[in-house]
């Protein structure tokens, strides 16, 4: 069978070294490039070409070979609570297996209609001896970032009244202003002069009629 994997690929592995006999170990460091949008988009993650390390235990079992390891990275996103750019150090485990193309005829135990196992399509595969762990290292990244990203724990976030960073001015306040006056206040500012003085003269007039019929 041609593979389909790319042995060039970092992020392929080969597992002949390993063979086929159940209880082989093999345990490989790399350090590799992240790939394109690793993370969730739009909220945190690892930017693309960014060292990440990969820590990995190859386990020759019955069906295939049994894959668990770490990978650390750097990742970046934006606090959500002030909108400040942040860095954090994420860790991520997993662990998955590859089963041989043959594991159904090595003794893999076949799920029963309706059980919750999973579909044979969302099981991995090796290809002539390789495996690619990209989508096993994306799933574990995403689990591993938090849906919620803050630069610190007590982060006070924005005023809502003018959007400033409260951290950088503790003290930062606006004064209450009661909204009954509000509108008193509001409405004496949008008169015009010209109506102010029309206001004052029916006021001086009136006056005057009220002091000659008191005479």
């Amino acid at each position: 069978m041609n593979a389909r994997l790319d042995h060039r690929n970092p992020l392929v592995f080969d597992t002949h070294e390993l063979g086929r006999r159940p209880g082989a170990l093999q345990r490989l460091t790399r350090t590799v490039d992240a790939p394109r949008d690793l993370g969730i988009q739009g909220v945190v993650g690892v930017p693309q070409g960014t060292p990440v390390e990969l820590e990995l235990r190859l386990e020759s079992v019955m069906e295939g070979v049994l894959v668990t390891g770490t990978a650390r990275a750097r990742a970046e996103g934006e606090c959500v609570r002030c909108l400040e750019p942040l860095q954090l150090d994420v860790e991520a485990d997993f662990q998955e297996l590859f089963s041989y193309p043959d594991a159904d005829d090595r003794g893999r135990v076949i799920a029963e209609p309706g059980d919750d196992a999973e579909d044979d399509e969302d099981r991995f595969h090796l290809e002539d001896g390789l495996f690619d762990l990209e989508p096993v290292l994306r799933d574990a990244v995403v689990l591993a970032l938090p849906m919620q990203p803050v630069c610190q724990e007590d982060c006070p976030g924005l005023c809502s009244e003018c959007g400033e960073r409260l951290a950088d001015d503790p003290d930062h306040h606006h004064d209450a202003v009661d909204i009954r006056w509000a509108a008193l206040q509001g409405l004496a500012g949008t008169m015009s002069d010209g109506e102010k003085d029309e206001m004052s003269g029916d006021a001086t007039r009136s006056a005057r009629v009220d002091e000659k019929q008191e005479k």
